[in-house]
């Protein structure tokens, strides 16, 4: 029997299990989507039941294989869709109400209110957050304040919240353990980041009962059992794919292109403040310590090319867009800016919507497919434009995700970047960040240096594009979202 991890990776489109060897091999996956619930314009939503159910599955697959093929499960790692909101019944584990995605914006009229009551600078010196209801604080409030009761019984403590990770703990320990981690406890408004608690000003501010909220551990600790093995390793799923990349050092960059588009900065120990609209998080805490990081979120990646799959039919499979983008010779002027839920870092409008720009009659689906592939690349580079104003300069940038085994995307993000772009061979990167802290936790390896063997480069990309057409596609995509924003 050889010693395994399973590393559950619950995401916004679909839940997935690994089981991953001791070298960071994946030996198998199952993995499964569920719907999506788009109840009214800007509300995003999830049935719980189904998010549960996917994982279930998926992870009893991973445990039935490893019993046939013969490996020993020693510890499970999780990861999650980050902000993602749930309320459930303290004696039951039923929730009272759908979970409220991330990428939902019905509180932004609450978030404008707060704003009034606390200043964005002094909200930002505590949660390293903006007033957003991409972050979970307004969310819970929400399902408390319009469930029949719901707030009555949080208050007696017969309720609990939390994000997707401490949900699963609790049904996976069969209620026994209400906990989540440091990186998804930093993503709610309600954390102090510099201290490592919940801020009792902040659940005041949001309205937020503290009898409900899950205890705070360590991205490595021991979070309860689940068929007899430990769950050892848990982070939100941007943190957990900055650790499948290995970026233990200050100063190293990934970013993740799955549903939404994440860039995260390790700044080390220094919890640092952005003046451009950026988001200070932690990256991971272990032992005690906490490594901060500087995040930039998009909220529409691969989910646009869902868009052109799903809703437009101008694709049958993600994978057709390569050879779409590579067989024109320029953009056509055709740019999408795609603020289907509004807009992230570095605008945080949760009011716009997307357009089409630059559309003419021999606009074709060739030039909408490109364009959409494109806006990935363009709103990445306003996140580095932020970072570079903050006086952050990296020299080269490691990135996973789904849409990254497009080579021609990957191939323009350098171009448009103007830096060497790395992609690793193992592409589940969020998944294996979770392995890895199962690891530690596990005792499969002593530290975090020792995980850098288990990182392969399949590519290195370089810019090759001449100053003027960057330029040139670069202003016109920032023409578009004056344009937009106006």
């Amino acid at each position: 029997m050889s010693d395994v991890i399973l590393s559950i990776d619950q995401g916004t489109t679909s839940s997935r299990t690994l089981v991953v060897s001791a070298d960071g091999r994946i030996l198998h996956a199952a993995q499964e989507e569920f719907p999506q619930i788009y109840p009214a314009d800007g509300w995003v939503e999830h049935d719980p039941e189904a998010i549960w159910a996917t994982v279930e599955r998926t992870l009893r697959a991973c445990h039935d294989w490893c019993e046939a093929a013969g490996h020993e499960p020693v510890a499970i790692g999780i990861t999650n869709q980050r902000e993602t909101t749930l309320v459930w019944d303290r004696e039951t584990g039923k929730c009272l109400y759908n979970a409220i995605v991330w990428q939902d914006r019905r509180t932004a009229e609450r978030c404008r209110a707060l704003a009034a009551a606390i200043p964005v600078a002094q909200l930002q010196a505590k949660t390293g957050l903006l007033h957003d209801p991409y972050f979970s604080a307004t969310k819970i409030a929400w399902i408390l304040d319009t469930v029949d009761g719901a707030r009555t019984r949080a208050e007696a403590g017969e309720l609990c919240f939390g994000t997707v990770e401490s949900f699963l703990i609790w049904r996976l320990t069969g209620g026994a353990v209400h906990a989540t981690d440091a990186t998804n406890a930093s993503r709610t408004n309600l954390y102090n980041i510099r201290d490592n608690l919940w801020d009792e000003e902040l659940l005041a501010l949001f309205g937020v009962p503290d009898s409900g909220l899950p205890d705070v551990r360590d991205c490595v600790a021991d979070y309860g059992r689940w068929n007899g093995i430990p769950i050892r390793g848990v982070a939100g799923d941007q943190q957990a794919a900055a650790i499948g990349q290995l970026c233990f050092a200050p100063g190293d960059i990934k970013s993740t292109y799955g549903t939404g588009c994440f860039v995260i900065l390790n700044t080390g120990d220094q919890c640092l403040t952005s003046d451009n609209k950026l988001l200070s998080t932690i990256a991971y805490r272990i032992d005690g310590q906490t490594a901060y990081a500087l995040e930039g979120s998009i909220f529409i990646a691969g989910a646009g090319v869902q868009w052109l799959r799903d809703e437009m039919k101008l694709v049958d499979h993600a994978a057709e867009t390569q050879a779409i983008c590579e067989g024109l010779n320029s953009n056509q002027g055709v740019y999408l800016v795609p603020a289907f839920t509004g807009l992230g870092a570095p605008y945080w409008e949760p009011d716009v919507r997307g357009a089409l720009f630059g559309l003419t009659r021999n606009t074709g689906r060739d030039a909408v497919v490109r364009a959409t592939v494109e806006s990935v690349v363009y709103q990445t580079h306003d996140l580095f434009a932020a970072m570079a104003k903050d006086g952050a300069h990296p020299k080269s940038l490691r990135v996973d995700g789904g849409m990254v085994a497009n080579d021609w995307m990957v191939g323009h993000l350098s171009d448009v970047l103007n830096l060497p772009v790395e992609r690793p061979k193992v592409l589940e990167t969020t998944a294996m960040g979770a392995a890895y802290l199962a690891m530690l936790g596990a005792g499969m390896v002593a530290n975090l240096d020792d995980l850098s063997a288990l990182w392969q480069r399949d590519r290195l990309f370089e810019p090759d594009m001449a100053e003027k057409t960057r330029k040139s596609l670069l202003d016109g995509w920032a023409d578009c979202v004056r344009r937009l924003l106006a």
